[in-house]
Order: C-alpha cells, then sequence, then structure tokens
C-alpha cells in the first residue's frame, strides 16, 4: 500500500482528531438524540435500547401507540376504499379522536384512588380554567374532619370549593321548602357536608395567609335534569354538572394574580392530599 503501514494511518488519526474508541466511549446511538436518558446504558443493543426508551418514557409510547394504530386505521381505510387520501384523512380523523377521548380519561389524581365518573367530568372542564388563571388542586383532605373536596379553585372570581356528585337521573330533583329532594330523599345531610368542608377550608387557609378569605361551596351533580344552572341552597351552590366553568365566572369577588397565587399556595399547604 505505497509504503504505508497500519501504525503510520492508526498514528495519524489519532494527531488529526480524536480516536472513536481512545477513551472507551461508544459512538452515539440514533435513540440518544431522543431520549438523552438513554445514553447511561452503553451495553444495550440499538433495538433493545430504543424499546427501553419508549417503554421509560410515558408520554412517548402513547403517541407511538397512537401514531401506530392511526397509520393502521388509514392504511386499511384507504386500500378499502382505493384512494391514499381517503385513508390519510380517515387516519388524521381517527388520531384526533383518540387525542380527545384521552384527553377526557385522563386525570391528575393517582389511578389507584379511582377518581369517579362525576370528578373526571368535572376535571375536564377545568382544565380549561387552568388555561385562563385558575389554580386547581384535586382531592383535598380536610384535617379536623374525615370530608374531601374534590377539586378546589382559585381565581379572578375567589375561591370555590367543588364536590361533584352523579345521581341517578330517573330521579327528579327539587328544591322544597328549602330542602333538596331525590326522588323522595332528602340530599339536605350532603348539602351540609360540603358547607362543612368549605367553611373548614376557610378558616384553614386564612389561618395560612394571616388574613381572611372566604370560599364558596357546592355541588355539581350530573344526572337529573334541573330547572337551573346555578341554585343557592342553605349555604350552598346547586351547580348542573356541564355548567361549572359558567358558575366560575358568577363569582363576585374580583382578585389579583398576585393573591390568586398567595390562596394557592396556603390552600396547598393547608389541604394535604388525600392520597
Amino acid at each position: 500500500m505505497d509504503g504505508t503501514n497500519l501504525s503510520v494511518v492508526e498514528s495519524a488519526t489519532r494527531v488529526n482528531g480524536r480516536s472513536p474508541s481512545s477513551d472507551g466511549s461508544q459512538p452515539e446511538r440514533p435513540e440518544t438524540l431522543f431520549f438523552p436518558n438513554q445514553r447511561k446504558d452503553p451495553g444495550a443493543s440499538g433495538t433493545k435500547a430504543l424499546y427501553g426508551a419508549l417503554k421509560s418514557n410515558e408520554a412517548a409510547r402513547r403517541w407511538t401507540v397512537r401514531s401506530v394504530a392511526s397509520a393502521l386505521a388509514a392504511g386499511a381505510f384507504g386500500m378499502v376504499t382505493g384512494d391514499w387520501r381517503i385513508g390519510v384523512s380517515f387516519g388524521l380523523i381517527a388520531l384526533v379522536s383518540v387525542m380527545v377521548w384521552s384527553a377526557r380519561r385522563e386525570s391528575e389524581i393517582p389511578r389507584w384512588r379511582k377518581p369517579s365518573a362525576a370528578q373526571r367530568r368535572t376535571e375536564a372542564q377545568l382544565k380549561l380554567m387552568k388555561q385562563l388563571g385558575y389554580r386547581v388542586l384535586h382531592a383535598r383532605a380536610v384535617p379536623g374532619g374525615n370530608g374531601q373536596i374534590d377539586h378546589f379553585i382559585v381565581g379572578r372570581r375567589g375561591a370555590f370549593a367543588i364536590d361533584s356528585e352523579s345521581w341517578d337521573k330517573r330521579l327528579p330533583l327539587r328544591n322544597k321548602l328549602e330542602k333538596l329532594y331525590h326522588g323522595r330523599f332528602s340530599k339536605n345531610e350532603r348539602i351540609d357536608e360540603a358547607l362543612e368542608e368549605a367553611k373548614r377550608a376557610e378558616e384553614l387557609i386564612s389561618k395560612e395567609l394571616g388574613r381572611d378569605i372566604s370560599v364558596r361551596a357546592s355541588l355539581a351533580i350530573y344526572g337529573p335534569g334541573m330547572p337551573w344552572d346555578s341554585h343557592r341552597l342553605r349555604g350552598v351552590d346547586i351547580i348542573t354538572g356541564t355548567k361549572v366553568r359558567k358558575w366560575l365566572r358568577s363569582g363576585r369577588d374580583r382578585l389579583s394574580e398576585t393573591e390568586i397565587e398567595e390562596i394557592y399556595r396556603a390552600a396547598k399547604k393547608a389541604l394535604p392530599p388525600r392520597y
């Protein structure tokens, strides 16, 4: 080879640039560009490392499953119709539908707590309110009692405590002489519990802040039809479950962003998670 030996080539390589194996490191694998935490596993093969990266990254795993399922649906529908454009359109529609369905199912409450369907429906409405500057806490215990505040919200219109309930839609809901009846069953005890929880939370948060605040109690009810969007009864707002966002905008307080953040932090300390 024109008098050039292997040792000369290796020497030139070390002089002009670092040898790939001179420090014992291996060239970076493709998956490390997207999952940096996989760089710490030099012994894994490319395929196994990529699988491990997807397995350890929950968000990436969900997106991978959704994308593959949508692609399969698009391919199958395209083959049936004989038009790839229709198949792609169907695949995109399927992907968006799965995303919307997943967003409604996902909850900030840990899965082992098994939030009720009513709690998940209220939580889905509150996600939009968070984008508007409202701060939200879910499933908070009330020290000094056995109750739980399903949703504590603080925003420009004040602080609110919401308990979500799912009742039999076959039984009518009516107000009779300041008493709430679901069919022939009185729900006053449940109303009084919600009021007690809100008042206790009000005391604890006020003590944490060093000044008095008010917390508005409410029950968001899903199932039976109601002749009102919200109705105040025995100190508690009875809300049609699907109208939670509308009710939150009806508050009379006017809080600044600083006050919202202060109340939120105080509530986070005063009302520990119920899990």
